[in-house]
């Protein structure tokens, strides 16, 4: 498991906090600058990992952005370490208790940028930190790539 500081991220990866990407965007991890290349990802061995993301603050999550290179991007032509079937929780900042707030399929298919809403808690709550944890990818046996992922919400009021 991996944990991102969105102020202290790998050496070629960025951060941004606050609105530098739309509004509402909370924390982008591995946010590749200035374009997403090839093998410019965090890629982790085999089809299954999860990575947890450090949040600037107590944050009520609305979405969750997932990107991937294009086949045509490519250099093989095929795109077999997207992630696939994706589960989103909330975490707590001590880090003991994990609320599933959905799971999802990036298709490879669509746009390489798929925005997925999460579900609202019937009692909304905030979170210090968001996982991600991918349970498969479209065939590559030996590692899967994310390559952007954007944390949505809005900040708890203090």
């Amino acid at each position: 498991q991996a944990e991102i500081e969105p102020t202290d991220v790998s050496p070629n990866a960025s951060s941004c906090l606050g609105s530098c990407a739309g509004p509402n965007v909370i924390a982008l991890a591995f946010w590749l600058q200035p374009n997403v290349f090839p093998g410019n990802c965090w890629a982790f061995k085999g089809h299954q990992g999860q990575v947890v993301i450090k949040l600037p603050a107590r944050v009520h999550l609305t979405a969750i952005t997932v990107q991937h290179i294009t086949k045509d991007a490519s250099p093989s032509g095929t795109i077999i370490s997207a992630p696939k079937d994706i589960a989103v929780f909330g975490v707590d900042a001590d880090r003991e208790e994990e609320t599933l707030l959905g799971m999802f399929t990036y298709n490879t298919e669509k746009d390489p940028i798929q925005t997925f809403p999460l579900k609202n808690m019937l009692l909304p709550r905030a979170f210090s930190h968001v996982k991600l944890l991918v349970k498969s990818n479209w065939g590559n046996p030996w590692y899967t790539c994310l390559y952007r992922v954007q944390v949505h919400g809005k900040m708890e009021n203090r």
